[in-house]
């Protein structure tokens, strides 16, 4: 099964599992955000869970592969400057350093190849611009045996379980970072903020 159809699947039912839970990470993540207007471009938006959460002096465009995602973020996007794009975070269809500031909400854990996913992003981000991430990921080294197990089984239908932020990072030397924090989970979801050099 693809990204694109287990999403289209999941899409119903996605915000009763994570919207609660995610929240508070979410909005400690955007509070990031500067309070001068930029362009701002979140990957893999979804349904639009962090929209409430975004202040309004920002021009905001969104991407997701999946139109059923699409149409459930389109109403919480009533008051922002907004456009939404269907396309894959890992071929992202904007030319280079065409914004200051990029949201990777639970983004980087699902793309089939996340090394892609954060060249694209160091590639249509501005110099000096930042990055957001709130994800799941393991600490390098880290065995976690029951993870490794069940990712084959769970990377088909929703999410990888076996990340490593720092083999990702390693690869895309544009990219310097500037905060880790965990925040779920034992430390396995974390906030992370990244800048271009």
């Amino acid at each position: 099964m693809s990204l694109k159809h287990s999403y289209t699947l999941i899409a119903p039912f996605y915000d009763a599992a994570l919207a609660a839970a995610t929240r508070a990470p979410r909005a400690k993540s955007l509070a990031a955000l500067p309070e001068t207007a930029a362009r701002v471009l979140l990957i893999g938006v979804g349904t639009g869970l962090d929209l409430p959460l975004l202040p309004s002096q920002h021009r905001y465009t969104g991407i997701d592969l999946t139109n059923a995602m699409l149409r459930r973020a389109g109403p919480r996007a009533a008051s922002l400057d907004w456009c939404c794009v269907q396309g894959d975070a890992q071929r992202l269809p904007f030319a280079d350093g065409s914004f200051e500031h990029l949201v990777l909400h639970l983004i980087l854990a699902v793309v089939p190849d996340p090394v892609a996913c954060l060249r694209e992003t160091a590639r249509v981000l501005a110099p000096g611009g930042r990055v957001l991430i709130f994800d799941k990921f393991l600490q390098p080294g880290q065995r976690a045996l029951l993870r490794r197990l069940f990712n084959p089984l769970v990377r088909r239908v929703a999410t990888r379980l076996d990340v490593v932020f720092e083999e990702l990072l390693e690869q895309t030397p544009q990219l310097r970072l500037e905060c880790d924090e965990p925040v779920l989970a034992g430390g396995w979801f974390r906030l992370i903020r990244l800048r271009r050099a």
